[in-house]
């Protein structure tokens, strides 16, 4: 079976295309951090800002951290001529808790050389277990496709098999909890619809199956009927045969047997007429 190379390249073009437009250096407002610094990313309403975590030393503690808060399009943003619209303070680790929590600084904190929760948009190990099931969901949703241009391909016609249902399903469930954790509206919205539609064509499948055994079942059943009526008749038709009187067979031998007999009574009969 021979399948065509460019549906596959044309899938990592555009696979490749949507992270450098999703991670790239266009994908996030740029903000004057500290080189070895990390940041948090935050949103104010419809604003989006980070919040910088620095430490001036590597031995310096979680209390010597100084943090800095950039907003786009106020305080720590960049303007046109490459500076700073507006410069941002300096907070301590205390003001940061004050104004955001100890959760934000704990995530702040720990940040510090994690960069797989930054490159993710997380801030705990719990965020890498959903961003798991997130990705085994897309993988699950990703394989449907594949796996119906791999049999289309084969075929030589497009099909959709049974197992297309169930990858669409399972990798619905999973990108639709994923979505709930990241409360993604978008993502939700495209996922709920979809589970119920998936749900619903393996129902059909199910019901067209028990349709096709019920109707197996009573073929099978009419023909077992048939043969053992014929089986029935085979049976009978000896005995039958055996108990009527051989009156075929006497009505065969009558008149034959009476010229016999008449020809013994009356021998001389033919020789008188003479």
């Amino acid at each position: 079976m021979k399948v065509k190379w460019e549906p596959a390249a044309l899938m990592l073009l555009v696979l490749g295309l949507g992270f450098w437009l999703a991670l790239g250096p266009a994908s996030r407002p740029k903000f004057p951090v500290r080189e070895g610094s990390t940041q948090v990313q935050i949103r104010v309403a419809d604003t989006r800002g980070v919040l910088e975590a620095w430490r001036p030393s590597a031995e310096s503690g979680p209390e010597e951290t100084e943090f800095r808060v950039f907003m786009k399009g106020g305080r720590g943003d960049v303007g046109s001529d490459g500076g700073e619209v507006e410069p941002s303070r300096v907070y301590s680790s205390e003001e940061i808790r004050e104004m955001f929590g100890e959760r934000v600084l704990e995530a702040a904190v720990a940040l510090r050389g994690n960069r797989l929760f930054t490159m993710l948009n997380i801030t705990s190990w719990v965020g890498v277990v959903w961003v798991g099931i997130g990705l085994l969901g897309q993988l699950a949703f990703s394989g449907r496709m594949l796996l119906q241009w791999f049999i289309s391909e084969r075929r030589r016609e497009s099909i959709i098999t049974e197992s297309f249902w169930w990858f669409s399903l399972f990798g619905a469930l999973m990108l639709f909890s994923y979505f709930v954790w990241r409360q993604d509206p978008v993502g939700i919205l495209g996922q709920a619809s979809g589970i119920v539609i998936y749900a619903r064509n393996i129902r059909l499948i199910f019901k067209k199956k028990r349709r096709a055994r019920e109707e197996q079942r009573r073929l099978e059943a009419i023909a077992s009927i048939a043969v053992a009526e014929s089986l029935g008749e085979n049976t009978l038709a000896p005995a039958v045969a055996s108990a009527e009187p051989d009156s075929a067979s006497a009505r065969g031998q009558g008149p034959a047997a009476v010229v016999a007999v008449g020809r013994s009574a009356d021998p001389v009969g033919p020789r008188a007429v003479h």
